[in-house]
């Protein structure tokens, strides 16, 4: 598929019957906002079975580059949306940055210095792109119903459903859902008209952002300068992204005049100083942005769920805010779809906020550290920053204290009450490794029954899945056959194995069983023959055991969707 000038491309208003039924149209859940997160949480509620409509108040995608940094975990997501690898092929791919201060590089970093991911660890790719392939998704979708010019200008709450005003240019209607998600961005209007407020810090300084095109040969890593020359006492941050269009952010101070600023005569000026006199580059877009972080108190309220820049919002350095809302709308999606399909008890969907408003307090406490080392607010900080700096070029521990944006990464759920404890009884028992109870699954290269070099993450495709690491001789496929049979039809759970022997598996058909390749996976798993996973529709860990005990696990999946 050829890419189309998305900057361009506008939705014409459609008018639906909804706008002419004697009474209000019931649906079963309502998203208002059309951008990353919203259109995510539509496709990962489609994917599960779930009709939506999706509200939004414009009829075009998003002028500028804006969300530019798209983590591995984002990227994942999307993989299970199907739309993973179109965002990685284009995007610009990135594992390393560099850090400056004034004229000398300081610190170079690897964030994916490991072998044996599918993606990278992150993409560089404009938000109208991400956008752009997402609405296209979510538009050949049948059970994704995609509304323009549809602001949403009331909303009450009642028993069972939420009724909401959608004014269109042929006039307001009303329109229920029995669920709303509001992922109408940063200044939100369903947060505002459900009375609800974010509270945090804005920061007192700003940032111009420039989109230009030029032919260049720097490499795909991300540079940050501290008061370099060509920026003194400021901070400059470049990334490369797609069809030869680079980001420069340039650090202004709190007195800067944002309508002065991005004007042409001031941008050039600056990018020049960067670039050299003699560049040769155009001017694509500009603006300016403050820092803030803050975040709504409570994520749901009643039958709303709010998600994304509604819910929380962090200073861009760290790449926090588009792929913290992408990982809300996977948290919500399978405990929403659960939830409806009456396989969970609606509380279900109390662990929603619990388990991002834990994660919103990580970023936001992340971003606000990088935030103060970025742009110190006194002398006494501004000089440890630089010492800070000077140390790092020789001194290795000073580098951890460098603080050009702590780069996303997702969060482990650690108090979840989803989650079973493990079993410390024996110390043949424990574990160690990332694979916590609440962790993500970590991705690794498999091969499948038909000797095909597959990923592990593609087992992990929606459902609850039991993962159990064997060979030939510990495989008891007897005993998860019947445990399988047991679990309710309405609560499918994949059976996984994953052979680490050389013998091959013989294994009931509704079984999949991929082989090991260089005992990766097991290695990220700390696996051993006789190991099991149980794992969430969302990939995040909800128990693990060295041997498999059908009481166990049926126990934890039960705890898994809420039910004890």
């Amino acid at each position: 598929m050829t890419d189309m000038d998305y900057q361009a491309l506008e939705f014409a208003y459609q008018p639906h019957p909804d706008q002419v039924s004697p009474r209000p149209a019931s649906h079963r859940v309502i998203i208002v906002g059309a951008g990353p997160v919203g259109l995510t949480t539509a496709l990962d509620l489609a994917h599960r079975g779930v009709p939506v409509v999706v509200l939004d108040d414009d009829c075009k995608l998003s002028t500028g580059s804006r969300a530019i940094c798209f983590a591995k975990r984002t990227l994942e997501i999307w993989d299970r949306l199907g739309i993973g690898e179109r965002m990685t092929s284009k995007g610009v791919s990135w594992n390393v940055g560099r850090v400056f201060f004034r004229d000398e590089e300081v610190w170079r970093f690897d964030l994916l210095p490991e072998p044996g991911h599918r993606r990278p660890a992150f993409v560089n790719l404009q938000q109208y792109y991400v956008e752009g392939f997402l609405y296209e998704a979510a538009d050949a979708h049948p059970l994704i119903d995609l509304r323009w010019k549809s602001k949403v200008i009331e909303v009450t709450q009642h028993a069972g459903h939420v009724e909401v005003i959608v004014d269109t240019p042929d006039g307001p209607y009303p329109l229920r859902g029995e669920w709303l998600i509001a992922c109408d961005g940063a200044r939100s209007p369903t947060r505002k008209l459900v009375g609800q407020e974010s509270h945090g810090r804005v920061f007192k300084d700003r940032f111009l952002i420039a989109d230009v095109k030029m032919a260049a040969d720097f490499p795909a890593e991300r540079w940050f300068w501290f008061d370099p020359p060509f920026h003194p006492n400021q901070s400059v941050l470049l990334h490369m992204q797609p069809d030869n269009v680079w980001r420069i952010d340039f650090q202004l101070g709190w007195n800067a005049d944002p309508a002065e600023a991005i004007k042409p005569a001031n941008v050039l000026p600056r990018i020049r100083a960067l670039l050299g006199p003699n560049a040769s580059f155009e001017l694509q877009w500009a603006s300016v942005y403050t820092f803030a972080c803050e975040r709504m108190e409570s994520f749901r309220h009643q039958r709303i769920l709010f998600a994304g820049d509604a819910a929380h919002r962090v200073s861009p350095f760290g790449a926090r805010g588009a792929n913290s809302g992408v990982q809300d709308a996977e948290n919500l999606a399978w405990k929403l779809q659960a939830v409806l399909a009456g396989t969970a008890p609606e509380t279900l969907l109390d662990t929603y906020p619990a388990e991002r408003e834990q994660a919103a307090d990580e970023n936001l406490l992340n971003s606000t550290r990088s935030t103060d080392f970025i742009t110190p607010k006194s002398e006494a900080s501004r000089h440890f920053r630089n010492a800070v700096l000077n140390l790092a070029r020789t001194h290795s521990f000073a580098r951890g204290l460098v603080n050009s944006g702590r780069l996303s990464l997702p969060s482990t759920y650690l108090d979840s009450p989803l989650n079973t404890p493990d079993d410390t009884t024996t110390q043949d028992d424990a574990f160690t490794g990332r694979m916590v109870p609440g962790a993500v699954a970590l991705d690794a290269p498999v091969r499948d029954a038909a000797g095909h070099d597959a990923w592990w993450l593609s087992y992990l495709d929606g459902d609850f899945v039991l993962a159990v690491f064997c060979d030939a001789r510990s495989l008891d496929s007897a005993s998860l056959a019947a445990w399988e049979a047991q679990t309710p039809h309405t609560t499918p759970v994949r059976i996984v194995l994953v052979n680490l022997g050389a013998e091959p598996l013989h294994a009931p058909p509704s079984f999949a069983v991929v082989q090991d390749t260089n005992t990766c996976l097991a290695q990220r798993y700390d696996a051993r023959p006789g190991t099991c996973y149980l794992l969430r529709p969302d990939q995040h860990v909800a128990a693990r055991r060295r041997h498999f005990d059908a009481s166990v696990m049926t126990h934890a999946l039960q705890r898994a969707l809420g039910a004890i």
